[in-house]
This record gives C-alpha cells, structure tokens and sequence, in this order.
C-alpha cells in the first residue's frame, strides 16, 4: 500500500505552513492511503469568497488569516473587500464567509455602504444557491452593537441565502470568539467537502460582546450618551496661527464632580447641537413657525425647532433620506439618482449637501412637520480622540479639534460639533459629554517598550496623551513622533510641548513634514520612507506601532509605506511583507485609529 509523503511536527515549520506542505503532498500523491499519523485532508476543495468590511483594517486581517488556513486545507479561497464588491458578483458564489464591522451608529464601513445598498433593492438579485456565514464585528458600548452583520445575516437570508454556520457577534476582545467560530465554520467546510448532511442551523452565538450594557465591567461609565456629564469649558485655545488657513482648538473639559473615568487612547463624545441660524433658515423655506409639536422616539412630543436643533441630522444627506424625499415629492430627477447605476452620482450629489438643499432645489415636497421628522436619521454625538492624560491632568479632559468650514452651492457650510465649538460656546460653558473607551488603541503594558506615533494633524491628539501618559507613569521606552501639517510656521500643533519633550530626551525622536513648506509636498509617509532603516530597527526592538488620523488617504499610505520598509530592510518578497505587518497586528504591534 503506497503511503502519501507528509511533515512530521518535528519539521522545522509553523503548524500553518505544515497543514499547508501536508496539503501540498496530498494533491500531488491524491492515491496514497491515510495513515493515523498524516493530517486528514477535506475529501473536495470548495471554492470560497472570503469577503471583508473594514473601516480599521481589523476585518481585513481577519479575513487573510481565514482565506489562508482554507488553502491549508485544500480549498480554493479568494480575499476581496465589499468595497469593490457587487450583489450580483455575490450571486455567483456557493460559498461565502462575510467578516463585517459596524461603523458609527450602525451602518456599514464608508466603502462597504454601497454593495449593502445595492443589496437592499428590490431589484437585488436572488441568492438561492449561495451558503455563507458571518463574523460580526463590533463594540458593545456603542448601543448598535454588531448592527451591520446583523442587518447583512438578515438581508442575505431574505434574498434566499443558507446561512451554513451561526453568525457570531465579537466585541473589542475577540480572540476567543474568532477562534471559536472559525471552528464550527471549519468543521461545517469539512462536512460539506466529506458530502455529510450539515446539522441543523442554530441560531447566532451571544457572545460576552452581546450582553446587554448592565452586564458591563464593574468599572463602567456612569456618564454615557444617554446619560451624558455637562462638563464645563475650562480653555479654549487656537493651535494655529492666524494667517493659516484653517483653524484648530485646543479644548479643556472639567470633569470635576463627575464620575468620569478614562484611558490614555480613548475617545471624548459630545452631544452637539445644530446651528440655529440653519435651524431657522429651514423652518422658514418650509414656512413653519417652529413651535408646531412633533413626536420623536425616545424623546416624545417637542417642538420642531427642538428637534431640528437638538435631535435631528440636518448638515448631511443620505441615501435614506433621498429616498424619503423622492418618494414623498416624486422627484424624477432624484428617483434616476437611486438605481444602482447611478451610485457614483448619488455619491457625488449628497457629498456636500444637507437638507436645505433639497427643500431648495425641490419646493413643495413636505407640508408638514411629522413628514420631515420621520426622513430625518438623528443627530448623532460626535466622537473626538483625547489628547490629555488622567494621570498628568487630573480633572480634565483635552480634545484637540479641527474646524470645518467650507463652501458649496452658494451656502456657507460647517461641520456641526466644531463650528459649536468655534463659534456658539465660550469658556465658562458646559456641554454634555461622555467617554467613548478604546480598547484596541492601547500603550503597551511593557513601561520600556519603545513606540512609534503617526498622527498628521489632529491625529496628533491621542499621542499627546501617551507622551504625557509615559511621562506621569515613569516610562522608559523610547517614543518616537511622526507629525504632519501644511505648514510649520503657522499648524505646527502643540508645537512647544513637543519642542520641550524633545529637549529633555522624553521624546527620542521628531519628525514631520510640513506639506506646503516647499515646492514638492512632503507628508509623514515620505518620511517614514526616508527613514527606513532605523524605523525597521525599532520594529526588531519590539516597537509598537500607533497611527491616527484619516483613514480615506492617509492611514492607507502609511501602511503601504509600512509594507514598502519590511519588504525593503528585511529582504523579505511582497507575501512575505504582507506576513510579517499581519503578525505585527497578531501581536498586539501595529494600531490604527482611523475615520
């Protein structure tokens, strides 16, 4: 009997490149009987899309880890993101496993949000032969916890999908639920490769992450959204110049007498209000006094000034609002706008408009207030990194906030929260904030490993709080500051501190690139690059890595410029690289707090 040639666990191989070669040798030698001391190999190779939604790149390490042990064990699996991914591509598949992140309230990432539209059609294509399961990921103390795979579970299985594995919904922590899905998911592949019959479906596992709120630690925050702190306005202090061409704030809370906890990395939530000039501008085209009553969930009956200034999100369109409105005014020209082929165009029309501007551009369509309130989503806190330390700034909480202001379509725009700032609150003010924890964008526990920060603009603000974190605590591990602006007479933020921590070594290195300080822009993935080798020498000391700020250029450039120093000062080819930046996330080493 002719035996199949297999690696014995002493090879000098990791249990993924064992189970690979294993996998390897039983292809080539597919007659060779089963000895008890091979692995067992899946009787047929299935071919899998492993699909991702991801707005920090944790879902999609997540799905590389998974489409890599499929290939291990035989099957054909290919990674693609949702965002360039289409219902109809989906309709193609037998096989799908779905890693989806909810972001903000609920919703899908930014990028995945039209494949989930499209698949919210009537016209979305039915999806019979498709079996899939899903890996929701999410975070428990926002109150839409995992709602995006929760929605796409229940949308894919409206459409006709066989859900073939539970989904489960991971918290923050979710080691221990990665690993426990993978496994029935696995087992359930095997099956249906063996040709068994699958068990009987199950309903999704509720994991610790799915417990309510009142399960939460013992150190739970007594101030949350619902139930925010009015703190008061202690500075407020411009980080730019006057001549720059934008401005940035230095913010200080007092969160003396409240029961506020936090953690350097973690997030400050404030309950913003509308500006009521846009407010009043509103109810005038609608030629509504604003006293008239309305109801609102959770909230009852208010006036609708009230709730277009308190509740209501009216700076921002989307595709439910757009398609309230055409429904209601049986606007042509916005019905064209809602088919699936006209995404970009959608896309390119709500991107700088509000609500004023379709009661300006189609007249007439709401005639009365309930009509408004039920298209309008609600106004949603607006989270901001911290940029102070609990242990160096007792009683406070810093942000570090740039003001948004733009014009477009003839109307004088701005952000909600940071025009409130700018222009509606001055110190002696309170406002309702809470603490938005951030597990997953943490120091290291190790007080002398080293650490590298890159946070252009107000990304800087989190490594504000390290630095002075580090510093209170009596950490030794060297810190090392990537930082960006346009220009350093003029954005250099938080320009002195930094100065003085570098001075007296607190602050190992400096570096930044000012975009517009010479003829050819300079940003900090330039210089990541231009350093090379000692950024790839911190890395083999241990270093762990840190990134904050947009997530819609930067935060990509970075991490290809991340790839680009391991391939290059490590001599390792492009897979290689890609290995070795996902063992650094594995480890705990490579953060980002992106959005």
């Amino acid at each position: 009997m002719s035996m199949t040639p297999f690696i014995p666990e002493t090879a000098p191989f990791s249990a993924d490149q064992r189970a690979w070669l294993n996998g390897f040798l039983a292809g080539i030698f597919p007659d060779a009987a089963v000895t008890a001391a091979q692995p067992a190999v899946a009787a047929a190779s299935l071919k899998v899309a492993v699909l991702y939604a991801s707005q920090s790149g944790t879902g999609e390490g997540l799905a590389r880890k998974v489409a890599k042990e499929l290939k291990a064990k035989g099957h054909v699996a290919a990674v693609a993101s949702l965002d360039a991914y289409t219902p109809s591509m989906l309709a193609k598949e037998e096989y799908a496993i779905m890693i989806a992140s909810t972001y903000g309230e609920g919703e899908p990432p930014e990028g995945a949000r039209p494949f989930y539209d499209q698949l919210c059609l009537a016209t979305a294509p039915h999806l019979e032969k498709l079996s899939y399961s899903i890996l929701a990921l999410g975070d428990k103390t926002y109150e839409q916890f995992c709602q995006f795979g929760i929605d796409l579970d229940a949308r894919l299985q409206a459409l006709g999908a066989r859900c073939i594995y539970q989904r489960v919904d991971c918290d923050v922590e979710l080691d221990e639920d990665f690993a426990q899905w993978k496994a029935g998911l696995f087992s359930c592949l095997d099956d249906v490769a063996s040709g068994k019959e699958l068990r009987a479906e199950v309903k999704p596992i509720v994991t610790a992450g799915s417990k309510p709120v009142a399960a939460a630690p013992a150190k739970a925050q007594v101030h949350t959204r619902d139930n925010p702190f009015s703190a008061p306005l202690l500075e407020k202090t411009a980080l730019t110049r006057d001549v720059s061409s934008k401005l940035t704030l230095h913010l200080a809370f007092s969160t003396v007498d409240s029961k506020l906890h936090y953690e350097a990395g973690d997030a400050c939530g404030v309950i913003p209000q509308n500006d009521p000039r846009l407010v009043g501008q509103i109810l005038e085209v609608l030629k509504f006094t604003g006293s008239e009553r309305v109801e609102l969930a959770q909230e009852g009956a208010v006036t609708v000034f009230e709730a277009l200034l308190r509740s209501l999100q009216v700076t921002r369109l989307n595709r439910k609002m757009v398609q309230a409105y055409a429904a209601l005014g049986k606007c042509q020209r916005l019905l064209d706008l809602l088919v699936p082929e006209q995404q970009s165009h959608l896309d390119k029309y709500t991107h700088d408009r509000g609500l004023i501007d379709l009661l300006l551009e189609y007249p007439g369509v709401v005639t009365a207030p309930h009509e408004l309130v039920a298209m309008l989503p609600k106004l949603t806190p607006r989270l901001y990194s911290i940029s102070s330390s609990p242990a160096a700034h007792a009683g406070e909480v810093h942000t570090t906030v740039a003001v948004v202001r733009y014009r477009a379509h003839n109307i004088e725009r701005g952000g909600v929260c940071s025009t409130l700032f700018a222009d509606r609150v001055s110190v002696g003010d309170a406002l309702p904030i809470y603490i938005q924890p951030n597990k997953k964008f943490r120091l290291p526990k190790e007080p002398d490993a080293p650490i590298i920060m890159i946070g252009p603009g107000t990304g800087i603000a989190p490594f504000r709080a390290f630095l002075h974190e580090r510093r209170s605590l009596g950490s030794t591990g060297r810190n090392w500051l990537f930082f960006g602006e346009r220009s350093e007479a003029t954005d250099f933020l938080y320009a002195d501190e930094l100065r003085s921590m570098l001075a007296d070594k607190h602050l190992t290195r400096l570096d930044t690139a000012f975009s517009r300080d010479q003829e050819h822009k300079i940003y900090v993935q330039d210089r990541m690059l231009e350093l090379a080798p000692a950024f790839w020498e911190w890395l083999q000391d241990g270093a762990t890595i840190y990134v904050c700020g947009d997530a819609s250029r930067m935060a990509k450039d970075v991490d290809a410029a991340l790839h680009t120093i391991v391939e290059r000062e490590g001599g390792l080819g492009q897979e290689a690289a890609k290995d070795y930046v996902q063992q650094l996330k594995d480890e705990h080493r490579y953060h980002r707090d992106v959005y």
